[in-house]
């Protein structure tokens, strides 16, 4: 059992925050904070619980109840959106653009803020404190996501996931990044740390193949679609590098050809991500990932939009 200052430290590492952003996200003075990381104070109950909350959101949880999940997927189902009104309204798509860019790129450990993206993205800045690989990084994701929702958009209830589409996306994404862009691997590969068994490099034209039929199915329970799509993409992992960025991109893409907000991975969570992703993959037992998700669906929700604009 995690002691209170192990717990904060944990969530402080795992989340990316300062003491200060800590204390804000808790709801205490930072003078309170330091004196409980350093052991010098402990938090009442009330304080206590809310860090063993954020510690299960940050860092993830073993289990969960069915209730929870089959609450949350049942919220995440009334944030509808569609493509149409995303592209007709440009202040929100740039704003979802920088965020999801920002978040996609920073989980997988681009040192760039979300302010950095925007004075990339839309004033062509070239920022002399940010490598340039980073840059192109941020510019690619804007590319290969403007590329996706054209495809949506344009190919209307006829749209469908292709390998070809996966390619072509791949390589807009990591072009100038990796010299295979838009190539399947044809190596052995490995997720440092996440003992996960990945697809056979031979095996992965069939594997897309099928995943594609996945994702173009009907399905009674779109979060699990969304969880099940997602967790599979990830341990066929096609390429050589992107994986992740190109999973949440189509993660993206497919909530929003389902009628709904898509959901936006936020770096803080990422531990809880991958926790939840293996879970999903070695156990096929998806409630976490699909409770996660639907979480996701919802932070985006109240974001993306002035209240009245999306449903509650």
């Amino acid at each position: 059992m995690n002691s209170v200052p192990e717990k904060l430290t944990r969530i402080c590492a795992a989340g990316g925050f300062t003491q200060e952003a800590l204390a804000a996200r808790l709801g205490v003075s930072f003078v309170t904070l330091n004196k409980w990381v350093n052991g010098r104070a402990v938090p009442r109950q009330k304080s206590q619980e809310k860090i063993d909350l954020l510690f299960a959101d940050i860092l993830g949880s073993d289990s969960v109840d069915a209730a929870s999940v089959t609450n949350a997927k049942l919220l995440a189902l009334t944030k509808q959106f569609t493509i149409g009104r995303l592209l007709a309204n440009r202040e929100i798509l740039d704003r979802i653009t920088v965020n999801l860019t920002y978040h996609s790129n920073a989980t997988e450990g681009s040192t760039m803020t979300e302010a950095d993206v925007a004075a990339v993205l839309f004033d062509s800045r070239i920022l002399k404190n940010r490598t340039a690989i980073e840059q192109c990084e941020a510019i690619n994701h804007r590319s290969a996501l403007n590329f996706l929702l054209d495809a949506l958009q344009t190919g209307g209830t006829a749209f469908m996931f292709t390998p070809d589409l996966l390619r072509a996306t791949h390589l807009r994404l990591m072009n100038g990044v990796i010299s295979n862009a838009g190539e399947y691997r044809n190596h052995g590969a490995r997720i440092h740390g996440a003992f996960v068994p990945l697809a056979n490099f031979i095996k992965i034209p069939e594997l897309i193949n099928l995943w594609c039929e996945q994702m173009n199915a009907q399905s009674g329970d779109p979060v699990n679609l969304l969880a099940a799509t997602h967790a599979e993409f990830e341990r066929i992992h096609p390429f050589s590098d992107g994986n992740g960025r190109t999973g949440r991109l189509f993660l993206f893409i497919k909530a929003l050809q389902l009628g709904l907000v898509p959901p936006v991975i936020h770096k803080e969570r990422r531990n809880a991500y991958y926790k939840y992703l293996k879970i999903c993959q070695t156990r096929g037992n998806p409630a976490l990932l699909e409770k996660f998700i639907a979480e996701a669906i919802l932070e985006t929700a109240g974001k993306l939009a002035p209240p009245e604009e999306v449903p509650q």
